[in-house]
C-alpha cells in the first residue's frame, strides 16, 4: 500500500512539473530562463517586419539565454547597484513609458479613410501639371557643346552622341536619356529651356549651368502622372498618424504647467 502511494505521489509531482518545465527554455546556473522571454522578443522582431521561422526563433533563444548568462555575472559584480546603471535605468523606464503614451494615443485615434482621401487629394492637386521626357549632353565647355550641336543638325543621332561625350555617365549610358520628370526636378537653367521646346526639338546653343553646358533634347511630354491612392495609402496614414501625435505632444506641452521656458 505504502508503494503503491509514494509510486502515486512521483507520478503526480512529475505531471505538475512537466508544464512548468515547459514554461523555460534553460536553466543558467539554477536559474530557470522562462519562455515568456523569448516569446516577447520575438513579438517585437515580428512587430518591426522579420518574418518568423525556426532559425529566427533559435537565434532568438541562444539570445534570450546569452543575456541571462551576462546579466548574472553583471549582478554578481554588484553592477546593478551603481549609480550609473539606476540612472540609465531611470532614462529607460522614461523612453519606454513615454512611447507606449504615444502608441495608445495613436491606437484610440486611428486615421480614418476620410482623412487618407483627403490627403491623398491634396497631393494628387499639387502634383498637376506636365512631365517632359527629356535627353541631355552634358559638357565641360561651351565650344564643345557648339561643336555637337553642329554634328547633331548634320544628322548625327543624338544617344550616339550622347554616349560618347556627355559628362554625365549616368544619363550617358542610356544615350542621355533622363527618363520622365517634371520640370523642377532640375536646375532653373534646364529647366527653362527643356520648358520652350516642342517634342522632337533640341536646343540650338548651350545651356549653361553650374555642371557645365548642356545640349537638351525633347522627347515627348504627358500630363503628370500620379499613384493610386491604393498604393500610397499606407504612407499617407503613417504621416497622418504621425502628425495627429505630433499635435497631441504639443497639446500636452501647452496645457503643462510649469515655470520653464522651451527654446522653441
Amino acid at each position: 500500500m505504502k508503494k503503491f502511494v509514494l509510486a502515486a505521489t512521483i507520478a503526480a509531482i512529475g505531471a505538475l512539473s512537466l508544464p512548468a518545465m515547459a514554461q523555460n527554455i534553460a536553466t543558467v546556473n539554477g536559474k530557470a530562463v522562462p519562455k515568456a522571454r523569448a516569446d516577447l522578443l520575438i513579438a517585437q522582431i515580428t512587430k518591426a517586419g522579420q518574418p518568423r521561422n525556426p532559425e529566427m526563433e533559435a537565434k532568438v533563444k541562444d539570445e534570450v539565454v546569452l543575456r541571462e548568462i551576462f546579466m548574472q555575472e553583471a549582478e554578481k559584480r554588484g553592477l546593478s547597484g551603481t549609480a550609473d546603471y539606476k540612472a540609465q535605468l531611470e532614462l529607460a523606464r522614461q523612453s519606454l513609458l513615454i512611447r507606449e503614451l504615444f502608441a495608445d494615443y495613436a491606437k484610440k485615434n486611428p486615421v480614418t479613410d476620410a482623412e487618407a482621401k483627403a490627403e491623398y487629394d491634396k497631393f494628387k492637386a499639387q502634383a498637376s501639371g506636365t512631365e517632359y521626357h527629356a535627353r541631355h549632353i552634358l559638357v565641360k565647355t561651351e565650344d564643345e557643346a557648339k561643336a555637337l550641336i553642329k554634328q547633331l543638325n548634320g544628322g548625327a543621332k543624338f544617344d550616339d552622341l550622347a554616349g560618347k561625350n556627355s559628362t554625365d555617365t549616368g544619363s550617358a549610358a542610356n544615350g542621355g536619356d533622363l527618363g520622365w520628370s517634371a520640370p523642377d526636378a532640375y536646375v532653373p537653367e534646364f529647366s527653362q529651356a527643356l520648358a520652350k521646346l516642342k517634342a522632337g526639338e533640341m536646343t540650338q546653343t548651350p545651356v549653361k549651368s553650374q555642371f557645365g553646358f548642356h545640349i537638351i533634347k525633347l522627347e515627348e511630354t504627358r500630363d503628370a502622372q500620379f499613384p493610386a491612392f491604393d498604393d500610397v495609402k499606407a504612407q499617407i496614414v503613417q504621416r497622418i498618424s504621425q502628425q495627429k501625435v505630433g499635435a497631441f505632444q504639443e497639446e500636452l506641452r501647452t496645457k503643462a504647467k510649469t515655470d520653464y521656458k522651451f527654446s522653441n
